[in-house]
């Protein structure tokens, strides 16, 4: 499966970066995001704060960097329709949201609805965070987990193929919950399911309970158990918090386009951190024992060939793979007995 999970990520940056990287500027941007999180080790919110900085200053200033008109009007059809439909008030919004229906009384922003909002979410991050402090220790894997998760959570720009590279590297080198060949399956295990692809993050939490030991001895699978839960809470806690608190605000900037102008600069910087994904990934499935395998970078141009010209699916690349992989533990299962 390795080999095919591979090729999928390289698979999403290459479709990716051609729906993104229209101009000079943005595939620069893409390689300064590159060098910037997997040469210099810049941690991934800098990486993307400055992104969205570089995106803001040449929106402002040279917005033909980022492929973006230098107006901030709506295409001629919408300003033809409202000059056929006087009634219709409100084309630029029409534009960015395909809807022109006034905002219903839930979606209104409020003051009080706010601070309600980010009360009740501020207790169910800050009190379980507190429980395991007293729990497991202010410095316990656990603490961690729910520390680290919380960040990933709030910095989840471009996907799961975007932030899977910071949750890897931290994972893998800094807190040693797993080893990379670890974090290549739980990858492989997470293209087989039709969910999020960000689901993976319960299954770094599984191993690095499992490995680290939360409660005592390593190996037991309540400690596995434990962790599981607090990385999958921390992780998809402050996505509640922003649909609750920014659709009112999203809401808001219907009449606002310079808004693309940052998000897609961060777009382009994703492209840089998944190649960087794909420089993490290939070590242990190209060089397994520290050595170049040609069987395994035989499958990934195979797998390259099977979805970027057959258009297979992932699902079908994943199967197929697996049934390779069966088939060569077959051979050398028989190869043992003939031996």
């Amino acid at each position: 499966l390795k080999p095919a999970v591979l090729a999928i990520v390289v698979q999403a940056g290459w479709r990716l970066g051609r729906r993104t990287l229209h101009t000079q500027p943005l595939v620069w941007l893409a390689v300064c995001a590159f060098l910037a999180f997997s040469v210099l080790q810049w941690p991934y919110p800098l990486v993307i704060a400055l992104a969205a900085l570089a995106g803001w200053a040449a929106g402002r200033w040279q917005p033909a960097w980022l492929a973006l008109p230098r107006t901030q009007t709506p295409p001629a059809a919408f300003q033809n329709s409202s000059q056929q439909n006087p009634s219709q008030q409100n084309p630029i919004g029409d534009f960015i949201h395909g809807d022109a229906t006034p905002t219903p009384a839930h979606a209104r922003f409020s003051k009080r609805q706010l601070a309600l909002t980010l009360l009740v979410w501020g207790c169910a991050l800050g009190l379980p965070l507190l429980a395991l402090g007293l729990i497991n220790g202010w410095d316990g894997p656990l603490m961690a987990m729910g520390r680290f998760f919380s960040q990933v959570a709030l910095v989840t720009f471009g996907g799961a193929y975007a932030v899977l590279p910071y949750v890897a590297k931290a994972a893998v080198q800094h807190f040693d919950w797993l080893s990379a060949s670890q974090m290549v399956d739980g990858l492989a295990l997470g293209e087989t399911t039709p969910g999020p692809l960000i689901i993976v993050v319960a299954f770094v939490g599984f191993m690095g309970g499992w490995n680290t030991g939360v409660f005592g001895a390593p190996g037991h699978w309540w400690d596995a158990v434990a962790a599981t839960l607090v990385v999958v809470w921390f992780t998809f806690l402050p996505s509640f918090a922003f649909i609750l608190v920014g659709g009112p605000l999203v809401e808001a900037t219907r009449d606002n386009l310079r808004l693309g102008a940052p998000l897609r600069a961060i777009t382009a910087a994703v492209v840089g951190v998944i190649g960087s994904l794909v420089l993490f990934f290939a070590a242990p499935v190209l060089w397994p024992a520290g050595q170049f395998d040609w069987a395994p970078a035989g499958l990934v141009l195979l797998a390259l060939v099977l979805l970027l010209r057959r258009r297979w699916s992932v699902l079908q690349l994943i199967g197929g793979a697996a049934l390779v992989g069966l088939g060569r533990y077959g051979l050398a299962q028989l190869g043992h007995l003939i031996g």
